[in-house]
C-alpha cells in the first residue's frame, strides 16, 4: 500500500512528546482562514510513498528519537487511514510511540470502522478544536464541528490521550464567552493531558503569495504572547466552572 505525503521532519520538537520523526500527509478538507500549510490541501499533490519507506527512514535517525517517536500530521492524515493504520501498526510492532495531529475533519460517528483501525495503534492524539462555536468553526473553516466534536467524544470513550490545541485569532477566537465555553466542553473529556493555547502568526503569507493564493486574513494582526496566555487563562476558568457544575 502507498500513502500520499508532502514531506518528512527529522527531528520535530512541537510535534508530541520528545524528539518526533514527522510526516505530513497530503490532502485536506478544511480551509482554515490561518492555515500556514495550504500546500498540503490538495490530495492530488506531494508524492507517494509505502509504510516501509518511512519506517526505513524513521530507523535512520531513531538514536535521536529514543524520547519521541512519529508522528502523523498534515494536511490532514485521517483522510488516508488504511494507509495511516499500516504506518501506526508497523511502528508499534517496533515499539515506537505513534501520535497522531488531527483536526478530525473527515470524521464520521456513523461510519468509523476505518479510523478505530487507526486507533487502535495509536498511543497519543493531538486534536485541534478550531472553534467551539458551530457556526464560527464553519466561517473560519469552511465546516462545522459537530463531526469533529463527536471525535473528540470518541476518544475519551476509548480512553485515548489528548493533547487540544487552539489557536486565537484576534476577532475570530479570542471572544471571552467562547473560550470560556470552549473550557467547559473540554471540562467533558476525561482524557485530555494538556492544552495547547497558540497565537496566530502570519508567517505563512509568503507561501501564499508563491502558491498564487489570496491570503485569508490579510489585515489580521499577530497575536501577543500575553494574549494568548489571558485565553488559556479564560478556556481554564471554563474548565474548572465546568467541573464544579457535575460535583
Amino acid at each position: 500500500m502507498k500513502g500520499r505525503i508532502h514531506s518528512t521532519e527529522s527531528f520535530g520538537t512541537v510535534d508530541g512528546p520528545g524528539v518526533r520523526y514527522v510526516v505530513f500527509f497530503q490532502g485536506c478538507p478544511l480551509r482554515c482562514k490561518y492555515c500556514h500549510n495550504p500546500d498540503t490541501w490538495e490530495y492530488s499533490g506531494g508524492h507517494e510513498v509505502t509504510a516501509e519507506e518511512l519506517m526505513r527512514e524513521y530507523d535512520s535517525y531513531k538514536e535521536f528519537l529514543k524520547t519521541g517517536g512519529i508522528t502523523a500530521t498534515g494536511g490532514e492524515p485521517l483522510a488516508q487511514p488504511e494507509f495511516l493504520a499500516e504506518l501506526f501498526s508497523l511502528a508499534k510492532s517496533k515499539g515506537v510511540h505513534t501520535c497522531l495531529d488531527t483536526s478530525a475533519g473527515v470524521y464520521s460517528p456513523a461510519e468509523h470502522s476505518k479510523i478505530d483501525e487507526v486507533l487502535k495503534y495509536t498511543d497519543l492524539v493531538m486534536l485541534d478544536i478550531k472553534h467551539i462555536d458551530p457556526d464560527g468553526h464553519k466561517k473560519l473553516t469552511g465546516m462545522g464541528n459537530s463531526h469533529i466534536l463527536a471525535f473528540a467524544e470518541h476518544i475519551r470513550d476509548l480512553g485515548i490521550p489528548v493533547w487540544i490545541r487552539h489557536v486565537v485569532v484576534p476577532g475570530i477566537t479570542d471572544k471571552y464567552d467562547e473560550l470560556f465555553r470552549l473550557g467547559e466542553y473540554l471540562s467533558t473529556l476525561k482524557n485530555v493531558k494538556a492544552l495547547d493555547v497558540l497565537p496566530y502568526h502570519d508567517m505563512a503569507k509568503p507561501k501564499y503569495a508563491e502558491l498564487g493564493i489570496d491570503y485569508p486574513l490579510p489585515d489580521t494582526p499577530p497575536l501577543s504572547k500575553e494574549a494568548a496566555i489571558r485565553a488559556r487563562e479564560i478556556i481554564i476558568s471554563g474548565i474548572k466552572s465546568g467541573l464544579r457544575k457535575r460535583i
